[in-house]
Parts: structure tokens; C-alpha cells; sequence
């Protein structure tokens, strides 16, 4: 087990990314307005963009190589769109899901504005933002990959067990007839949430190059990683975030269904109201365990975007301009960190806003990252034995075809 568990790396990565807002957010307001009637959403968006994020560790794990070189055989072209899209999303992802953190952070460990450094106005919650970026950068810095590997399957293993645990005592709790009618949203304003459910379910489809560029180091330290264990790895990874995803949708449903209350868009707010709302329902012996459940949730999500984000920007810019970029992982996460607590600052307030745009965008350029991976896996710059099957080609088509469809159909509403 233990030598199993070792052997796993880039694909528990790929879950402590995926597990964050889309979970904890986005599903448990599923839940809470829809009941289980968005399971339909749930289960298609992660069927569909299964095969785009599986090319990730295959190309990676098959040819050496991460998804970016592989973009760059395809024409610099792509490759500069896709920095160009980082670009554009990296501060606003790295925010929100920031944001949520230090909310929880706030609501668990306590208020500290007390600890205002001299500045006039500073909230308890920037304060925690700040404290937690630190603690992440001195993590990445001085750990490096090898320590935030070891880290993160310590944190998957808590946050599964103490999210199921919940779930089996609020199924428990529940004193009402389960309903498994599903519904279609009319209006727009149900629409643009399901689009935002989706956009994030259970991940943005570029974590996919993140993964290939995980897979890369993880081969670097262990000497091996073949593509067979680079697929199992993933799948345990991906099965993980789609048990999470439905149980923290059954969670805003036995909580929060039909109980008429509304989230707040402002962190500390929010994070209050969740955990309230879990520890009325289930006592207050609950609050540790929906406490620890949330807290690793997000933090999972903020320290691997952190230091995802600036592996994959500098990599690019080293095949872009054809040399080594020295320091340029350290220029990069120090910018998208200071980046962070600036939008913060100034969107503070906003927590729901910034959510909605980074999970939108996110779902509406899901179609380039799936058109891009496939055709870069079934090109010859794959080897042949690690190319797609039909049953994948046929899976990927049909992805290809319903997130370009669920993006035109979101746009045709606004």
C-alpha cells in the first residue's frame, strides 16, 4: 500500500486542484438549490473531458515531453494562445480560489485584525490571504516538488475522509424522501450557473498541461514513471474528484435544499454560512469535521495553483524564446502572488463575481485545450502505442462536439 501509495504523485496533484471552488462551492450550491438534479451536469462534464486530461500525463509520461513542447510541434501559434489565455486567467483563478481559503481560514482559526501591521482599515480576511500565500511560497520555495508530492497525499487522505464522513452523517440526519428527478435550467441567470458548475467540474481543462508538467518532475525524481503507471495515477486522481464532487452536491442537498437560504458573495460571510449551516444541521460536534473537510479542500487547490501556474508560464517562455529562463519559476509565482493579494484588495468584496468569471471563462476556452490535446495525441509527434483507442477517439469527439455546443449555447444567452 504504502509502496503504491509512493508511486503516486502528478494525478493527486491533479485532484488537490480540481477539489476547491468546483467542490466546495459550486457543487454545494448545486446541491443546495437544485437537490440531486444536476447530477446529469456532473456526470456528463466529466465524462466528456475525461480523455483531454488524460492526454496530459500520456503525452507527458510517453514522450518525455510536456503538453507545451508538444503545443509548439503543433504551431508557436498555439503555444502563444495558450500563454496568452494563462495570462489572461491566471490572477483570477489564483484569487478566487484564494479568497475562499482565507474565508475558512478567518471562520476556523479566528479573527486577526488585531494584527494590522500599522495599516488603517485592513481586514482580518487580507490578512489571512497574506498569511496563507506566505505559507504556501515557503512550502514551494524550499520544498520544491518532492515536498508539496509528500504534502498533497496527506491532505487528499484527510480531506476524503472527513468529506465522507459528513456526507454519511448528514445522509443520516436527512429526514425526507430522495429525489433523483433531474432538471434542465431555463433562465439565464440558472444557465450562466451551470455553465459555471461545468467550468470547473471537475477542473479547467488547461490543469491538463499543469499535470503534463507534474508528470515531467515526478519522472525526474523517481528516475521512473512509465505511461502505464502515469494513467493509473491519474485515474485514481480523476475517480477521487468525481466521488468528492458528488458528495459535497449531496451535502448542499441534505443541509441546504428547500431551507431557503442564500450565500453571501463576500468570503468571510460565505464561509461562515457554510459551516453554520453544517454544524445546525449536524450538531456541533460536526464543526471539526466539515471545518477540517473545507479547509483542506481549498488550501489543496491554492498551493497547487500557485505552483502550477508559474511552472507552466515559464516553461513556456523558454520554448517560445528558445533558452533557459534562470529563476524564472521564482519570478513568476512571486508575481502571480503579489498579483493575488492586489485583485483581492481590490475586489475583496466580490468573492462571487470573481468565482463567476474564472469558472466561465474557464468552461468557454475548454474547447481549445480539448481540440489542441487531442489533435496533439493522435499526431505523429505521439508514439504510436500511446495514441488514442477508438473507444477514446470516439469519447473525445463527442467531448469535443458537447463543450463547444454547451459554449454556444451559454453565449446565445447573453
Amino acid at each position: 500500500m504504502l509502496s503504491m501509495l509512493k508511486k503516486l504523485g502528478p494525478g493527486l496533484l491533479f485532484a488537490g486542484a480540481a477539489i476547491g471552488v468546483s467542490h466546495l462551492v459550486q457543487s454545494t450550491r448545486a446541491g443546495a438549490d437544485f437537490g440531486l438534479g444536476l447530477l446529469w451536469a456532473l456526470l456528463l462534464v466529466n465524462l466528456f473531458k475525461y480523455p483531454f486530461f488524460q492526454f496530459g500525463p500520456r503525452y507527458a509520461s510517453a514522450t518525455g515531453e510536456s503538453l507545451l513542447e508538444g503545443y509548439h510541434k503543433l504551431g508557436k501559434g498555439i503555444l502563444i494562445a495558450y500563454f496568452v489565455l494563462s495570462l489572461a486567467t491566471m490572477f483570477t483563478i489564483q484569487t478566487a480560489v484564494t479568497i475562499v481559503t482565507a474565508g475558512l481560514a478567518n471562520s476556523l482559526f479566528g479573527d486577526i485584525s488585531v494584527l494590522n501591521f500599522g495599516i488603517d482599515g485592513i481586514s482580518s480576511i487580507e490578512i489571512w490571504t497574506v498569511i496563507i500565500l506566505l505559507i504556501c511560497l515557503l512550502i514551494l520555495f524550499l520544498g520544491k516538488y518532492r515536498t508539496l508530492d509528500k504534502l498533497i497525499k496527506v491532505i487528499i487522505i484527510v480531506l476524503t475522509i472527513s468529506t465522507l464522513v459528513a456526507v454519511c452523517f448528514a445522509f443520516v440526519e436527512f429526514d425526507k424522501p430522495i429525489s433523483l428527478v433531474q432538471i434542465l435550467p431555463e433562465n439565464p441567470t440558472e444557465i450562466a450557473f451551470l455553465i459555471a458548475f461545468m467550468g470547473w467540474m471537475p477542473a479547467p481543462l488547461d490543469i491538463s498541461v499543469w499535470h503534463s508538467i507534474w508528470a515531467i518532475e515526478k519522472k525526474k525524481d523517481e528516475g521512473v514513471f512509465s505511461p502505464k503507471t502515469a494513467l493509473l495515477d491519474f485515474n485514481i486522481g480523476f475517480l477521487g474528484a468525481i466521488i468528492l464532487g458528488f458528495a459535497f452536491v449531496c451535502l448542499g442537498y441534505f443541509i441546504m435544499f428547500g431551507n431557503g437560504n442564500t450565500f453571501s458573495d463576500k468570503a468571510a460571510i460565505f464561509s461562515n454560512q457554510l459551516i453554520d449551516l453544517y454544524t445546525k444541521s449536524l450538531g456541533d460536534w460536526a464543526y471539526i469535521i466539515i471545518g477540517i473537510a473545507a479547509f483542506t479542500t481549498m488550501f489543496s487547490t491554492t498551493i497547487t495553483t500557485l505552483d502550477a501556474s508559474p511552472r507552466a508560464m515559464t516553461k513556456s517562455l523558454e520554448i517560445l524564446s528558445n533558452e533557459p529562463k534562470k529563476n524564472g519559476y521564482l519570478h513568476w509565482i512571486l508575481i502571480l502572488a503579489i498579483g493575488t493579494i492586489f485583485i483581492f484588495f481590490a475586489l475583496a468584496s466580490e468573492m462571487g463575481l470573481l468565482i463567476k468569471i474564472a469558472t466561465i471563462l474557464s468552461f468557454i476556452t475548454a474547447p481549445f485545450y480539448a481540440i489542441i490535446n487531442y489533435k496533439l495525441i493522435s499526431s505523429k509527434h505521439t508514439p504510436k502505442d500511446w495514441r488514442p483507442s477508438i473507444g477514446l477517439h470516439v469519447l473525445s469527439w463527442s467531448g469535443i462536439a458537447f463543450l463547444v455546443g454547451f459554449s454556444i449555447w451559454y453565449l446565445s444567452f447573453l
